[in-house]
Protein backbone atom coordinates (compact mmCIF):
# COMPACT_ATOMS: atom_id res chain seq x y z
CA UNK A 1 0.00 0.00 0.00
CA UNK A 2 1.09 3.44 -0.38
CA UNK A 3 1.58 6.00 2.09
CA UNK A 4 -1.45 8.33 2.80
CA UNK A 5 0.18 11.66 2.28
CA UNK A 6 -2.07 14.68 1.66
CA UNK A 7 -3.00 16.55 -0.84
CA UNK A 8 -2.28 20.01 0.68
CA UNK A 9 -1.66 23.20 -1.02
CA UNK A 10 1.57 23.46 1.52
CA UNK A 11 2.99 20.48 -0.28
CA UNK A 12 3.20 22.57 -3.91
CA UNK A 13 4.71 25.54 -1.82
CA UNK A 14 7.12 22.74 -0.10
CA UNK A 15 8.28 22.06 -3.45
CA UNK A 16 8.53 25.35 -5.27
CA UNK A 17 10.30 26.77 -2.22
CA UNK A 18 13.50 24.00 -2.62
CA UNK A 19 13.47 23.53 -6.51
CA UNK A 20 12.58 27.31 -8.15
CA UNK A 21 13.87 29.66 -5.34
CA UNK A 22 15.26 31.91 -7.80
CA UNK A 23 12.09 31.95 -10.09
CA UNK A 24 10.06 35.74 -10.44
CA UNK A 25 6.48 36.78 -9.07
CA UNK A 26 5.93 40.49 -11.24
CA UNK A 27 3.38 42.54 -10.41
CA UNK A 28 2.42 45.63 -12.47
CA UNK A 29 2.32 49.02 -10.37
CA UNK A 30 1.92 51.45 -12.77
CA UNK A 31 2.39 51.41 -16.81
CA UNK A 32 5.97 50.20 -17.46
CA UNK A 33 6.75 49.70 -13.64
CA UNK A 34 6.75 46.64 -11.64
CA UNK A 35 7.39 44.40 -8.67
CA UNK A 36 9.35 41.64 -8.57
CA UNK A 37 10.70 38.78 -6.46
CA UNK A 38 11.86 35.11 -5.85
CA UNK A 39 9.49 32.49 -5.02
CA UNK A 40 11.99 31.90 -2.34
CA UNK A 41 10.96 35.66 -1.31
CA UNK A 42 7.51 34.65 -1.56
CA UNK A 43 7.62 31.56 0.70
CA UNK A 44 9.26 33.45 3.54
CA UNK A 45 6.48 35.81 3.32
CA UNK A 46 3.85 33.40 3.51
CA UNK A 47 5.29 31.50 6.25
CA UNK A 48 5.32 34.95 8.56
CA UNK A 49 2.05 35.72 7.08
CA UNK A 50 0.52 31.98 8.70
CA UNK A 51 2.53 32.80 11.54
CA UNK A 52 1.08 36.34 11.87
CA UNK A 53 -2.44 34.75 11.27
CA UNK A 54 -2.33 32.52 14.17
CA UNK A 55 -1.14 35.04 16.34
CA UNK A 56 -4.40 36.72 15.79
CA UNK A 57 -6.30 33.74 16.51
CA UNK A 58 -7.57 32.92 13.40
CA UNK A 59 -9.22 29.00 13.83
CA UNK A 60 -9.74 25.97 11.42
CA UNK A 61 -12.21 26.00 9.01
CA UNK A 62 -12.25 30.48 10.01
CA UNK A 63 -13.08 32.09 6.74
CA UNK A 64 -10.88 35.31 5.64
CA UNK A 65 -11.62 37.25 3.18
CA UNK A 66 -10.25 39.64 0.26
CA UNK A 67 -11.24 42.13 -1.58
CA UNK A 68 -8.67 42.54 -4.15
CA UNK A 69 -7.09 42.43 -7.67
CA UNK A 70 -4.16 40.32 -9.22
CA UNK A 71 -0.74 41.18 -7.44
CA UNK A 72 1.74 39.27 -5.34
CA UNK A 73 -0.05 40.15 -1.64
CA UNK A 74 -2.55 38.77 -2.84
CA UNK A 75 -1.50 35.50 -3.89
CA UNK A 76 0.56 34.95 -0.50
CA UNK A 77 -2.94 34.75 0.98
CA UNK A 78 -3.50 31.66 -1.20
CA UNK A 79 -0.96 30.42 0.72
CA UNK A 80 -1.04 31.54 4.31
CA UNK A 81 -4.71 31.52 4.44
CA UNK A 82 -5.02 27.73 4.15
CA UNK A 83 -1.41 26.86 5.08
CA UNK A 84 -3.00 27.35 8.52
CA UNK A 85 -6.81 25.38 8.04
CA UNK A 86 -8.63 28.64 7.24
CA UNK A 87 -10.61 29.38 4.25
CA UNK A 88 -9.24 32.15 1.99
CA UNK A 89 -12.72 33.73 0.80
CA UNK A 90 -12.13 35.65 -2.60
CA UNK A 91 -14.63 38.29 -2.50
CA UNK A 92 -15.67 39.51 -6.33
CA UNK A 93 -14.80 43.14 -6.43
CA UNK A 94 -17.82 43.39 -9.58
CA UNK A 95 -20.51 42.45 -7.61
CA UNK A 96 -23.12 45.40 -5.99
CA UNK A 97 -22.35 46.26 -2.81
CA UNK A 98 -26.19 44.26 -1.60
CA UNK A 99 -24.78 41.11 -2.99
CA UNK A 100 -21.22 41.72 -1.73
CA UNK A 101 -22.82 42.23 2.21
CA UNK A 102 -24.78 39.18 1.83
CA UNK A 103 -21.57 36.97 0.78
CA UNK A 104 -19.16 38.59 3.57
CA UNK A 105 -22.24 37.96 5.93
CA UNK A 106 -23.31 34.47 4.93
CA UNK A 107 -19.48 33.23 4.87
CA UNK A 108 -19.11 34.68 8.14
CA UNK A 109 -15.79 35.76 7.73
CA UNK A 110 -13.76 37.06 10.34
CA UNK A 111 -11.20 38.98 8.62
CA UNK A 112 -10.75 41.14 5.10
CA UNK A 113 -8.12 41.81 3.85
CA UNK A 114 -8.56 44.75 1.29
CA UNK A 115 -6.74 46.89 -1.58
CA UNK A 116 -6.71 50.41 -0.97
CA UNK A 117 -8.88 51.27 -3.57
CA UNK A 118 -12.12 49.14 -1.78
CA UNK A 119 -11.75 51.03 1.39
CA UNK A 120 -15.01 53.06 0.05
CA UNK A 121 -16.21 50.14 -0.89
CA UNK A 122 -15.78 48.24 2.62
CA UNK A 123 -16.40 51.14 4.93
CA UNK A 124 -20.07 51.51 3.46
CA UNK A 125 -20.45 47.39 3.60
CA UNK A 126 -19.36 48.17 7.60
CA UNK A 127 -22.13 50.94 7.68
CA UNK A 128 -25.06 48.67 6.16
CA UNK A 129 -23.86 45.81 8.67
CA UNK A 130 -20.88 43.02 8.51
CA UNK A 131 -20.55 42.08 12.42
CA UNK A 132 -19.06 38.76 12.10
CA UNK A 133 -16.06 40.82 10.92
CA UNK A 134 -13.19 41.77 13.70
CA UNK A 135 -10.24 42.49 11.92
CA UNK A 136 -9.52 44.36 8.96
CA UNK A 137 -5.64 44.74 6.91
CA UNK A 138 -5.57 47.37 4.08
CA UNK A 139 -2.75 45.88 1.22
CA UNK A 140 -0.92 49.21 1.02
CA UNK A 141 3.03 51.02 1.16
CA UNK A 142 3.73 53.19 3.36
CA UNK A 143 1.55 54.70 6.15
CA UNK A 144 -2.04 53.45 6.30
CA UNK A 145 -4.51 55.62 4.54
CA UNK A 146 -7.24 57.53 6.53
CA UNK A 147 -10.06 55.07 6.93
CA UNK A 148 -13.17 54.81 9.69
CA UNK A 149 -12.35 50.92 9.45
CA UNK A 150 -11.35 49.62 12.89
CA UNK A 151 -9.03 47.79 14.30
CA UNK A 152 -7.29 47.55 11.41
CA UNK A 153 -3.61 46.86 10.31
CA UNK A 154 -1.79 47.53 7.09
CA UNK A 155 -0.20 44.27 5.58
CA UNK A 156 2.87 44.82 5.94
CA UNK A 157 2.67 45.90 9.69
CA UNK A 158 1.02 42.34 9.82
CA UNK A 159 3.52 40.39 8.43
CA UNK A 160 6.30 41.95 10.82
CA UNK A 161 4.61 39.96 13.62
CA UNK A 162 5.30 36.84 12.09
CA UNK A 163 7.78 34.40 11.94
CA UNK A 164 9.47 33.20 8.86
CA UNK A 165 10.34 30.06 10.41
CA UNK A 166 7.18 28.95 10.91
CA UNK A 167 5.88 25.14 9.91
CA UNK A 168 2.75 24.36 8.83
CA UNK A 169 0.43 22.44 10.38
CA UNK A 170 -1.03 18.68 8.88
CA UNK A 171 -4.26 18.08 8.20
CA UNK A 172 -6.56 16.76 5.87
CA UNK A 173 -6.52 17.15 2.49
CA UNK A 174 -10.52 17.38 2.28
CA UNK A 175 -10.07 20.25 4.54
CA UNK A 176 -12.01 23.44 3.09
CA UNK A 177 -8.94 25.43 1.40
CA UNK A 178 -10.74 28.41 -0.77
CA UNK A 179 -14.55 29.42 -1.09
CA UNK A 180 -15.73 31.82 -3.47
CA UNK A 181 -19.58 32.53 -4.66
CA UNK A 182 -21.47 32.70 -7.98
CA UNK A 183 -21.86 35.72 -9.84
CA UNK A 184 -25.69 36.00 -8.86
CA UNK A 185 -27.18 34.72 -11.41
CA UNK A 186 -30.71 34.30 -10.27
CA UNK A 187 -31.29 35.12 -6.73
CA UNK A 188 -28.42 35.54 -3.55
CA UNK A 189 -24.75 34.31 -4.49
CA UNK A 190 -24.09 30.78 -4.22
CA UNK A 191 -21.07 29.67 -1.90
CA UNK A 192 -18.92 27.29 -3.48
CA UNK A 193 -15.83 25.56 -1.33
CA UNK A 194 -13.13 24.69 -2.65
CA UNK A 195 -10.94 21.63 -0.68
CA UNK A 196 -7.07 21.35 -0.46
CA UNK A 197 -7.74 17.49 -2.59
CA UNK A 198 -9.56 19.10 -5.43
CA UNK A 199 -7.57 22.43 -6.27
CA UNK A 200 -3.97 20.20 -5.93
CA UNK A 201 -5.40 17.63 -8.22
CA UNK A 202 -7.22 19.99 -10.69
CA UNK A 203 -3.37 21.77 -10.38
CA UNK A 204 -1.64 18.31 -11.51
CA UNK A 205 -4.11 18.55 -14.27
CA UNK A 206 -4.08 21.74 -15.82
CA UNK A 207 0.13 21.85 -15.57
CA UNK A 208 -0.30 18.28 -17.41
CA UNK A 209 -2.54 19.53 -20.57
CA UNK A 210 -0.05 20.07 -23.55
CA UNK A 211 -1.82 22.80 -25.52
CA UNK A 212 -1.30 25.14 -22.05
CA UNK A 213 2.71 23.77 -21.77
CA UNK A 214 2.77 25.18 -18.78
CA UNK A 215 6.34 24.34 -17.84
CA UNK A 216 9.35 26.00 -16.08
CA UNK A 217 10.72 28.05 -19.19
CA UNK A 218 7.03 29.81 -18.92
CA UNK A 219 6.56 33.41 -18.44
CA UNK A 220 2.66 33.25 -17.28
CA UNK A 221 -0.01 36.05 -16.97
CA UNK A 222 -2.44 35.52 -14.84
CA UNK A 223 -5.16 38.00 -16.29
CA UNK A 224 -8.54 36.29 -14.94
CA UNK A 225 -9.30 37.93 -11.59
CA UNK A 226 -7.94 35.76 -8.60
CA UNK A 227 -11.44 36.95 -6.93
CA UNK A 228 -13.10 34.11 -9.01
CA UNK A 229 -12.74 30.59 -9.04
CA UNK A 230 -9.00 30.72 -7.96
CA UNK A 231 -7.51 32.16 -10.90
CA UNK A 232 -8.78 29.03 -12.45
CA UNK A 233 -6.09 27.83 -10.60
CA UNK A 234 -3.44 29.02 -13.23
CA UNK A 235 -1.31 30.62 -10.13
CA UNK A 236 -1.27 27.51 -7.99
CA UNK A 237 0.21 25.47 -11.54
CA UNK A 238 2.80 28.56 -12.32
CA UNK A 239 4.07 27.71 -8.49
CA UNK A 240 4.09 24.29 -8.62
CA UNK A 241 5.92 24.09 -12.19
CA UNK A 242 8.04 26.62 -11.45
CA UNK A 243 6.74 29.13 -13.79
CA UNK A 244 7.56 32.87 -13.82
CA UNK A 245 4.08 34.74 -13.59
CA UNK A 246 3.14 38.06 -14.02
CA UNK A 247 0.41 39.88 -12.45
CA UNK A 248 -1.14 43.01 -13.89
CA UNK A 249 -1.93 45.03 -10.55
CA UNK A 250 -4.97 47.41 -9.59
CA UNK A 251 -6.87 48.70 -12.49
CA UNK A 252 -5.03 47.80 -15.49
CA UNK A 253 -5.47 49.59 -18.73
CA UNK A 254 -5.39 48.00 -22.51
CA UNK A 255 -2.18 49.43 -22.64
CA UNK A 256 -0.94 48.22 -19.61
CA UNK A 257 -1.96 44.60 -20.80
CA UNK A 258 -0.11 44.93 -24.20
CA UNK A 259 2.76 46.76 -22.92
CA UNK A 260 3.01 44.43 -20.07
CA UNK A 261 3.43 40.96 -22.72
CA UNK A 262 5.78 42.84 -24.46
CA UNK A 263 8.44 44.26 -21.34
CA UNK A 264 8.50 40.63 -19.77
CA UNK A 265 8.29 38.74 -23.11
CA UNK A 266 5.17 37.20 -21.28
CA UNK A 267 4.57 33.19 -23.00
CA UNK A 268 0.91 32.94 -21.61
CA UNK A 269 -2.53 34.27 -20.84
CA UNK A 270 -5.57 33.28 -19.27
CA UNK A 271 -8.13 35.61 -19.56
CA UNK A 272 -11.82 36.45 -20.43
CA UNK A 273 -12.76 36.35 -23.79
CA UNK A 274 -12.95 40.54 -24.06
CA UNK A 275 -9.41 40.43 -23.10
CA UNK A 276 -8.85 38.78 -26.34
CA UNK A 277 -10.68 41.04 -27.99
CA UNK A 278 -9.37 44.13 -26.16
CA UNK A 279 -5.58 43.30 -27.31
CA UNK A 280 -6.77 42.74 -30.58
CA UNK A 281 -8.31 46.33 -30.63
CA UNK A 282 -5.92 48.21 -29.03
CA UNK A 283 -2.96 47.42 -31.62
CA UNK A 284 -4.87 47.78 -34.25
CA UNK A 285 -5.72 51.20 -33.31
CA UNK A 286 -2.23 51.72 -31.96
CA UNK A 287 0.00 53.93 -34.25
CA UNK A 288 3.06 52.29 -32.67
CA UNK A 289 4.29 48.63 -33.63
CA UNK A 290 3.68 46.09 -30.53
CA UNK A 291 5.91 42.75 -30.52
CA UNK A 292 3.77 40.31 -28.90
CA UNK A 293 5.44 37.55 -30.30
CA UNK A 294 6.77 36.34 -27.35
CA UNK A 295 2.88 34.80 -26.31
CA UNK A 296 2.33 31.27 -27.55
CA UNK A 297 -0.69 30.52 -26.03
CA UNK A 298 -3.92 32.79 -25.28
CA UNK A 299 -6.22 30.52 -23.26
CA UNK A 300 -10.11 32.89 -23.48
CA UNK A 301 -12.67 31.52 -21.12
CA UNK A 302 -15.57 32.67 -19.40
CA UNK A 303 -17.12 32.05 -23.16
CA UNK A 304 -16.23 30.49 -26.77
CA UNK A 305 -13.57 32.98 -28.48
CA UNK A 306 -14.43 34.42 -32.13
CA UNK A 307 -13.34 32.66 -34.67
CA UNK A 308 -12.35 36.03 -36.05
CA UNK A 309 -10.32 36.28 -32.65
CA UNK A 310 -8.27 33.33 -33.21
CA UNK A 311 -7.03 34.06 -36.43
CA UNK A 312 -6.04 37.11 -35.63
CA UNK A 313 -3.71 36.36 -33.06
CA UNK A 314 -2.71 32.86 -35.29
CA UNK A 315 -2.07 34.90 -38.31
CA UNK A 316 -0.16 38.23 -36.43
CA UNK A 317 1.84 36.82 -33.59
CA UNK A 318 1.65 33.00 -34.38
CA UNK A 319 -0.62 32.93 -31.33
CA UNK A 320 -2.30 29.58 -30.45
CA UNK A 321 -6.27 30.86 -29.05
CA UNK A 322 -7.55 27.80 -27.09
CA UNK A 323 -10.99 27.70 -24.73
CA UNK A 324 -12.41 25.58 -22.45
CA UNK A 325 -15.73 24.75 -20.81
CA UNK A 326 -16.21 25.65 -16.84
CA UNK A 327 -17.84 26.71 -13.93
CA UNK A 328 -17.47 27.40 -10.67
CA UNK A 329 -18.75 24.67 -9.09
CA UNK A 330 -15.47 22.27 -10.93
CA UNK A 331 -12.53 24.51 -9.71
CA UNK A 332 -13.55 25.57 -12.80
CA UNK A 333 -12.38 22.99 -15.32
CA UNK A 334 -14.80 20.50 -17.06
CA UNK A 335 -13.45 20.62 -20.35
CA UNK A 336 -10.54 21.88 -22.03
CA UNK A 337 -10.36 21.80 -26.10
CA UNK A 338 -7.84 20.68 -28.09
CA UNK A 339 -7.91 18.83 -31.78
CA UNK A 340 -6.88 14.80 -31.35
CA UNK A 341 -4.35 13.52 -33.60
CA UNK A 342 -6.84 11.29 -35.23
CA UNK A 343 -8.87 14.26 -36.12
CA UNK A 344 -5.67 15.98 -37.49
CA UNK A 345 -6.71 15.54 -41.08
CA UNK A 346 -10.26 16.44 -40.88
CA UNK A 347 -11.42 19.81 -43.37
CA UNK A 348 -10.11 22.90 -41.98
CA UNK A 349 -13.82 24.11 -41.52
CA UNK A 350 -14.87 20.67 -39.31
CA UNK A 351 -11.50 21.61 -37.31
CA UNK A 352 -12.74 25.73 -36.39
CA UNK A 353 -16.07 23.93 -35.76
CA UNK A 354 -14.36 22.02 -33.18
CA UNK A 355 -11.99 24.41 -31.90
CA UNK A 356 -15.24 26.45 -31.20
CA UNK A 357 -16.47 23.48 -29.08
CA UNK A 358 -16.03 23.38 -25.50
CA UNK A 359 -13.79 20.65 -25.87
CA UNK A 360 -13.70 16.87 -24.07
CA UNK A 361 -13.59 16.08 -20.45
CA UNK A 362 -10.84 17.20 -18.28
CA UNK A 363 -8.71 14.31 -16.62
CA UNK A 364 -10.88 12.40 -13.98
CA UNK A 365 -14.01 14.55 -15.17
CA UNK A 366 -17.31 12.45 -15.97
CA UNK A 367 -20.05 14.49 -18.28
CA UNK A 368 -22.98 13.20 -18.93
CA UNK A 369 -25.98 14.80 -20.81
CA UNK A 370 -30.04 13.88 -19.51
CA UNK A 371 -33.43 14.69 -20.97
CA UNK A 372 -36.18 16.44 -18.66
CA UNK A 373 -36.98 12.90 -16.98
CA UNK A 374 -33.15 12.10 -16.26
CA UNK A 375 -32.55 9.41 -19.14
CA UNK A 376 -29.06 9.31 -20.05
CA UNK A 377 -28.94 10.69 -23.73
CA UNK A 378 -25.91 9.20 -26.63
CA UNK A 379 -23.16 11.08 -27.80
CA UNK A 380 -24.34 11.55 -31.29
CA UNK A 381 -24.16 15.16 -31.63
CA UNK A 382 -27.61 16.26 -32.16
CA UNK A 383 -29.57 15.05 -29.15
CA UNK A 384 -29.18 17.74 -26.54
CA UNK A 385 -30.10 17.70 -23.10
CA UNK A 386 -29.24 19.14 -19.42
CA UNK A 387 -25.36 18.75 -19.32
CA UNK A 388 -24.42 16.80 -15.68
CA UNK A 389 -20.71 16.31 -14.04
CA UNK A 390 -19.02 14.78 -11.69
CA UNK A 391 -15.34 14.73 -10.03
CA UNK A 392 -12.78 14.94 -7.21
CA UNK A 393 -12.77 18.81 -7.59
CA UNK A 394 -16.42 19.10 -8.56
CA UNK A 395 -18.46 20.58 -5.31
CA UNK A 396 -20.99 17.99 -3.62
CA UNK A 397 -22.85 21.24 -2.62
CA UNK A 398 -23.07 24.69 -2.00
CA UNK A 399 -22.32 26.09 1.08
CA UNK A 400 -25.35 26.25 3.54
CA UNK A 401 -27.54 26.86 1.08
CA UNK A 402 -31.04 24.73 0.31
CA UNK A 403 -30.85 25.11 -3.55
CA UNK A 404 -28.17 21.96 -3.28
CA UNK A 405 -31.22 20.09 -3.42
CA UNK A 406 -32.35 21.39 -7.05
CA UNK A 407 -28.40 21.36 -8.30
CA UNK A 408 -27.53 17.60 -7.06
CA UNK A 409 -29.09 14.91 -9.19
CA UNK A 410 -28.36 11.26 -8.35
CA UNK A 411 -24.98 12.31 -6.92
CA UNK A 412 -24.36 14.56 -10.02
CA UNK A 413 -24.27 17.86 -10.23
CA UNK A 414 -26.50 19.71 -12.81
CA UNK A 415 -24.65 22.54 -14.78
CA UNK A 416 -27.88 24.31 -15.43
CA UNK A 417 -26.52 24.22 -19.64
CA UNK A 418 -28.01 22.68 -22.76
CA UNK A 419 -26.00 21.28 -24.73
CA UNK A 420 -25.45 17.57 -26.66
CA UNK A 421 -21.94 15.29 -26.88
CA UNK A 422 -20.56 14.45 -30.40
CA UNK A 423 -19.29 10.66 -30.72
CA UNK A 424 -15.70 11.99 -30.64
CA UNK A 425 -16.60 13.29 -26.97
CA UNK A 426 -16.73 17.45 -27.71
CA UNK A 427 -19.28 19.15 -25.54
CA UNK A 428 -21.34 21.41 -27.68
CA UNK A 429 -23.37 23.92 -25.62
CA UNK A 430 -26.81 25.09 -27.16
CA UNK A 431 -28.55 27.09 -24.32
CA UNK A 432 -28.68 27.73 -21.00
CA UNK A 433 -31.61 26.58 -18.83
CA UNK A 434 -33.04 30.26 -17.17
CA UNK A 435 -31.72 32.55 -20.39
CA UNK A 436 -28.87 33.61 -18.76
CA UNK A 437 -26.39 36.32 -20.52
CA UNK A 438 -22.88 35.64 -20.30
CA UNK A 439 -21.19 39.05 -20.66
CA UNK A 440 -16.98 39.43 -20.27
CA UNK A 441 -17.10 36.08 -19.05
CA UNK A 442 -19.54 37.72 -16.01
CA UNK A 443 -23.72 35.88 -16.18
CA UNK A 444 -26.40 38.82 -16.28
CA UNK A 445 -29.69 37.64 -14.83
CA UNK A 446 -32.07 38.64 -17.03
CA UNK A 447 -35.31 37.51 -14.75
CA UNK A 448 -33.66 40.13 -12.21
CA UNK A 449 -33.66 42.82 -14.50
CA UNK A 450 -36.96 42.24 -16.19
CA UNK A 451 -38.43 42.51 -12.42
CA UNK A 452 -36.70 45.78 -11.98
CA UNK A 453 -38.29 47.32 -14.70
CA UNK A 454 -41.78 46.36 -14.10
CA UNK A 455 -41.46 47.92 -10.84
CA UNK A 456 -41.07 50.96 -12.89
CA UNK A 457 -44.49 53.04 -12.58
CA UNK A 458 -44.54 53.83 -16.27
CA UNK A 459 -43.71 49.93 -17.80
CA UNK A 460 -46.20 47.48 -17.85
CA UNK A 461 -43.97 44.37 -19.26
CA UNK A 462 -40.61 43.71 -19.97
CA UNK A 463 -38.22 41.29 -21.32
CA UNK A 464 -34.39 40.82 -21.62
CA UNK A 465 -32.28 38.82 -23.82
CA UNK A 466 -29.03 38.47 -25.25
CA UNK A 467 -28.23 39.64 -28.73
CA UNK A 468 -24.22 38.66 -29.80
CA UNK A 469 -21.94 41.52 -28.73
CA UNK A 470 -18.08 40.75 -30.43
CA UNK A 471 -16.18 42.90 -27.69
CA UNK A 472 -18.41 41.19 -24.46
CA UNK A 473 -19.57 37.97 -26.19
CA UNK A 474 -23.08 39.23 -25.36
CA UNK A 475 -24.97 41.62 -23.76
CA UNK A 476 -28.44 42.47 -22.40
CA UNK A 477 -31.26 44.45 -24.71
CA UNK A 478 -34.51 45.15 -22.99
CA UNK A 479 -37.81 44.89 -24.84
CA UNK A 480 -40.12 47.51 -22.67
CA UNK A 481 -43.85 47.08 -23.03
CA UNK A 482 -45.11 50.90 -21.61
CA UNK A 483 -48.18 51.72 -19.80
CA UNK A 484 -49.17 53.90 -21.75
CA UNK A 485 -48.21 54.77 -25.31
CA UNK A 486 -48.46 58.36 -24.55
CA UNK A 487 -46.06 58.34 -22.01
CA UNK A 488 -43.06 56.27 -22.78
CA UNK A 489 -40.40 55.93 -20.07
CA UNK A 490 -36.78 57.34 -21.82
CA UNK A 491 -33.98 54.90 -22.17
CA UNK A 492 -32.26 57.52 -20.04
CA UNK A 493 -35.02 56.93 -17.36
CA UNK A 494 -34.65 53.31 -17.33
CA UNK A 495 -30.99 52.69 -17.14
CA UNK A 496 -31.00 55.49 -14.10
CA UNK A 497 -33.67 53.18 -12.61
CA UNK A 498 -31.83 49.85 -12.71
CA UNK A 499 -28.78 51.99 -11.80
CA UNK A 500 -30.27 52.00 -8.04
CA UNK A 501 -29.68 48.58 -8.14
CA UNK A 502 -27.42 46.95 -10.29
CA UNK A 503 -23.85 47.57 -11.64
CA UNK A 504 -23.02 49.50 -14.45
CA UNK A 505 -22.11 46.43 -16.37
CA UNK A 506 -25.25 44.77 -15.88
CA UNK A 507 -27.71 47.39 -17.50
CA UNK A 508 -28.99 46.61 -21.21
CA UNK A 509 -27.38 48.37 -24.21
CA UNK A 510 -30.52 49.06 -25.92
CA UNK A 511 -34.40 49.26 -24.39
CA UNK A 512 -37.04 49.06 -27.31
CA UNK A 513 -40.69 49.94 -26.77
CA UNK A 514 -42.76 46.86 -28.40
CA UNK A 515 -46.78 46.17 -27.85
CA UNK A 516 -46.43 43.34 -26.18
CA UNK A 517 -43.94 40.20 -24.88
CA UNK A 518 -44.63 37.22 -26.89
CA UNK A 519 -45.52 34.15 -25.09
CA UNK A 520 -45.00 30.54 -25.08
CA UNK A 521 -48.39 28.16 -24.92
CA UNK A 522 -48.18 28.61 -21.44
CA UNK A 523 -47.39 32.01 -20.64
CA UNK A 524 -44.39 32.34 -20.28
CA UNK A 525 -42.15 34.94 -22.36
CA UNK A 526 -41.10 33.70 -25.50
CA UNK A 527 -37.36 34.81 -25.85
CA UNK A 528 -36.41 32.18 -28.06
CA UNK A 529 -38.95 34.40 -30.52
CA UNK A 530 -37.23 37.48 -29.78
CA UNK A 531 -33.41 35.96 -30.37
CA UNK A 532 -34.98 34.45 -33.58
CA UNK A 533 -35.95 37.73 -34.63
CA UNK A 534 -32.53 39.31 -34.09
CA UNK A 535 -31.15 36.50 -35.83
CA UNK A 536 -33.13 37.48 -39.12
CA UNK A 537 -32.77 41.04 -38.60
CA UNK A 538 -31.22 42.50 -35.79
CA UNK A 539 -32.83 44.76 -33.87
CA UNK A 540 -34.63 46.24 -36.41
CA UNK A 541 -36.62 43.47 -37.08
CA UNK A 542 -38.03 42.83 -33.53
CA UNK A 543 -39.59 46.89 -33.76
CA UNK A 544 -40.43 46.08 -36.95
CA UNK A 545 -43.06 43.14 -35.85
CA UNK A 546 -43.71 44.14 -31.86
CA UNK A 547 -41.87 47.52 -31.70
CA UNK A 548 -43.78 50.90 -31.04
CA UNK A 549 -42.47 53.63 -32.99
CA UNK A 550 -39.17 55.26 -30.38
CA UNK A 551 -39.06 58.44 -28.29
CA UNK A 552 -37.07 60.01 -25.94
Amino acid sequence: MMMDEQLLLTSLLWRTERLFPDKKIITRLETGRYHEYTYGDFAKRVRRLASALTKLGVQPGERVGTLAWNHYRHFELYYAIPGVQAVCHTINLRLFPDQQRYIVNHAEDSILFLDVDQIPVVEALVADGIPTVKQFVIMCDGELPQTTLSPVLSYEQLLETGDEGFEFPDFSERAAAAMCYTSATTGLPKGVVFSHRGIVLQTMLMATHDKIGLSENQVWMEVAPMFHCNGWNLPHACLMQGANIVFLGIHPTSIDHVQTIRDLRVTGINAAVTVGSMIRDFVTASSEEWDLSSLDTLWLGGSAPSRAVMEWFQNTYDTFVLQGYGHTESSPQICFNYIKTTLADEPEEDRWARRQTGGIPFPLMKVRIVDDFGEELPWDGTSMGHIHVRSPYTASAYYNDERTKDAIVDGWLNTGDIGCIDPQGFIILKDRQKDLIKSGGEWISSIDLENALMSHPKVREASVFAVPNEKWNERPVACVVPKSDDDLPTRDELAAFLGQSFAKWWLPDEYIYITEVPKTSVGKYDKKRLRSMVAEGGLSQVEATIGLAPRG
